[in-house]
């Protein structure tokens, strides 16, 4: 006889927005005539840099050679003198040896980090951003954590509001994610808001896991978003302590199949993590690693691709701006209008009549005493060439002038 034994917290799981979506889209047929634009998916379609495809075919005989764990020292030095740049840290604070770890994109460092962290004996509570990126989570949930969210909404500038956690919620709290720019309102927290987290992390013994993937995606030069290692600059921590932040090479670069990120911070949580990972068995191919540095040591490449999203965000708004409650986010890729009727209806009837597929929010969100955050939203990720947003846009506009 087979075992049917299984890990019972995977009957936790919720299917993947993109499985309700689909099941959404196959009750009705969308017109034939229409192109199909998609804009349900943050997956980037711009041209990745040629240099990194150079690079990458360039080393390809590195597939000969076992990748360590750790990665190459060139690639995380690379790594640690961008982020210090990028967000002001103090020379030599952020340790290319100690702070800094090379990850096969974020998604699956999200998720393992997670298990490294949680002590599922002690009750483990995890707080979460409402709407969220759903591997936030699974991986709390396959840790053995109960989940708190906090909903990101109009009357809180989308942003998590930290002071309506108990402190019998505080204390249970092993883990606080945060999105910033936020997936997918694209609203960024402040440095002070920053600082304040930290500060609660202090009194309350947690770790702060802040992805910060569309950090490099934002519209004003002169401004990018603030980080986390760059509030705890601020306030003279240096060892980065309870704080972990997560980049990757996908939205900054156009490089989302690379599978090319980091996860930087506090030297002893790392140095647990990377236990973790020895075991984990997720070492980053040599060639990949190789790779990456060239991506990393360019912003050339990074501000053509602000440019680009700047370009699109512009046109896109002006057709819808009269027809749709929806603005320009603080940063990222994606607009995130309400809907004039249910957002589960508005996706399906849009589907139905202009073959557009947009991402219902109650999918990304989930209920809490104060409501769903998610509720009569829709994701648009504005990821597709410039001609089909604009033809998406003024589809949208028709479509919900016929309602």
């Amino acid at each position: 006889m087979v075992s049917t034994n299984m890990n019972s917290d995977l009957d936790t799981l919720q299917p993947y927005p993109f499985e309700k979506l689909k099941a959404l889209k196959a009750q009705v047929n969308a017109p034939e005539e229409l192109e199909h634009i998609a804009l349900s998916i943050g997956e980037p379609k711009h041209a990745p840099p040629e240099f990194v495809l150079e690079s990458l075919k360039a080393n390809l005989n590195k597939i000969a050679v076992y990748p360590t764990t750790k990665g190459l020292p060139e690639l995380r030095e690379a790594i640690s003198v961008w982020a210090s740049k990028r967000f002001h840290l103090q020379a030599d604070s952020l340790s290319p040896e100690n702070n800094v770890l090379p990850v096969c994109g974020t998604r699956e460092a999200l998720f393992a980090f997670t298990q490294a962290i949680i002590d599922r004996k002690r009750s483990p509570l995890v707080i979460s951003p409402n709407p969220f990126y759903q591997i936030y989570e699974g991986a709390a949930l396959l840790a053995g954590a109960e989940l708190l969210y906090l909903n990101c909404d109009k009357d809180n500038q989308y942003l998590p509001n930290f002071d309506a956690v108990s402190d019998e919620e505080w204390g249970r709290c092993q883990l606080v994610f945060l999105c910033t720019p936020g997936n997918p309102t694209g609203a960024v927290a402040s440095l002070e808001q920053l600082k304040k987290l930290i500060k609660l992390a202090d009194k309350h013994d947690f770790t702060i896991v802040s992805d910060e993937c569309y950090s490099e995606l934002y519209f004003d030069e002169a401004n990018p978003p603030p980080g986390l290692l760059q509030a705890c600059a601020e306030l003279g921590r240096h060892d980065y302590a309870r704080c972990a932040v997560f980049h990757s090479l996908s939205k900054r670069s156009n490089l989302p199949g690379l599978r090319s990120g980091f996860v930087a911070g506090d030297g002893r949580i790392m140095e647990k993590f990377l236990l973790y990972r020895t075991y984990h068995g997720c070492a980053m191919p040599v060639a990949t690693q190789i790779a990456s540095i060239s991506a990393w040591q360019d912003e050339a490449h990074v501000k053509a691709n602000r440019d680009l999203y700047r370009e699109k965000f512009a046109a896109v708004l002006s057709i819808l701006d009269d027809c749709l409650e929806v603005s320009k986010p603080d940063a990222g890729f994606y607009l995130w209008p309400q809907t004039p009727i249910a957002d589960t209806d508005f996706a399906q009837q849009l589907f139905a009549q202009e073959n557009i597929t947009v991402l219902p929010g109650r999918y990304i969100a989930r209920d809490t005493q104060d409501g769903n955050a998610g509720l009569n939203y829709v994701r648009l990720a504005l990821v597709a060439p410039l001609a089909q947003c604009i033809e998406a846009a003024h589809r949208i506009k028709r479509f919900v002038d016929s309602l």
